[in-house]
């Protein structure tokens, strides 16, 4: 432990994250110990438009924030005199949904005069690799530098982390998100809303050569780019169409999650040779597919640290635990800062 993580052995923080459809509040004991994670969903909701509606979404918000940080300060046995700060999520995301959650963080510090913190979503992310899972078996937590892929419904980024807050953004989609290929292709396919777990599923089923669809490289450069996959799998489905032939959904959605995979952990890999990472952290949403998993952590060149799956959707234990780390190097955001920082990460 560093001098300034000694400065506040025990700290504890309130987290607050409501960037898309999940309303979520969790708190934090000794930088790696979660008291409470609590998460209210929209999928359902959500669902039937084929993915977020923007102003239901924050609506949901509304109706769920004091609910969902009540429960989770129930859950830790705490009352907010027993914190120290309060981490908020503050961008990037949807905009009214950002507001729900900084507006009751704004309230919940002045009420109580706590330290407000904000937390960028994307390195609330990255730091979900270090919360402590287990406390019965030894922690190793990642060491730099390490290459971070995030991967998620909005974000394909890869980033050299050199330490704490020190990022180096090297290469990000230049089109569609992986999460969001997938959703796009679960339409194709007929597979319902979320896109990932559906391909997923399908996948298990399916054949990862049946279909010979394109991994865009971009050569010279540490960029993703889907989009012209999403467009090979909508020629190939057309094109069973036109023919008149039954859609092979199980092969198609086997062939493009491998097409994904791929790409992502080719250029990770590759990154992590070229920077002298032995470190390789995965997070985002779609670090939860199974495939893509498998891919990091059966090769031995690099230890891989990827969250368990819930913490790779949006929740606020991992909003928690980067501000723990912002707290404990003396970040203290004013009541009237504004949602979408203009940080590295973005």
């Amino acid at each position: 432990m560093n001098l300034k993580a000694e400065k506040y052995p025990h700290a504890r923080i309130l987290a607050i994250e409501s960037s898309c459809d999940e309303t979520a509040a969790a708190v934090l004991e000794d930088g790696s110990r979660i008291l409470s994670n609590v998460v209210a969903t929209q999928i359902e909701l959500h669902a039937k438009y084929g993915g977020v509606f923007p102003e239901m979404a924050s609506r949901q918000h509304i109706l769920t924030i004091y609910p969902v940080v009540e429960d989770a300060l129930n859950q830790a046995h705490l009352s907010l005199k027993e914190l120290d700060g309060i981490a908020v999520t503050r961008g990037p995301g949807l905009a009214g949904s950002l507001v729900v959650g900084m507006n009751m963080a704004k309230a919940l510090a002045l009420g109580s005069s706590l330290p407000l913190i904000g937390i960028n979503h994307l390195e609330g992310h990255l730091y979900s690799a270090w919360i402590r899972m287990d406390e019965t078996q030894p922690y190793t937590p990642p060491e730099f530098p390490l290459i971070a892929l995030i991967v998620s419904g909005g974000h394909s980024s890869l980033i050299l982390m050199k330490g704490h807050h020190e990022y180096e953004r090297l290469g990000a989609t230049l089109d569609d998100a992986a999460g969001e290929a997938f959703d796009k292709v679960a339409r194709l396919l007929g597979l319902p809303y979320p896109g990932g777990p559906s391909i997923q599923k399908a996948a298990e089923h399916g054949s990862t050569t049946a279909f010979a669809f394109p991994r865009a490289r971009l050569e010279g450069t540490w960029d993703f780019s889907f989009s012209g996959l999403k467009t090979a799998v909508l020629r190939k489905v057309r094109a069973f169409e036109e023919e008149g032939k039954v859609l092979p959904v199980d092969d198609m959605a086997a062939s493009f999650q491998q097409a994904v995979v791929d790409a992502l952990t080719e250029k990770t890999f590759l990154a992590a040779e070229q920077f002298g990472a032995r470190h390789i952290l995965v997070a985002g949403g779609v670090s939860a597919n199974r495939a893509l998993r498998n891919a990091f952590t059966s090769q031995t060149r690099f230890q891989v640290h990827i969250p368990p799956l819930k913490y790779c959707t949006d929740n606020a234990a991992m909003i928690a635990e980067a501000g723990y780390f912002r707290f404990i190097n003396g970040q203290r955001d004013p009541l009237d800062m504004d949602v979408f920082p203009n940080w590295p990460l973005v």
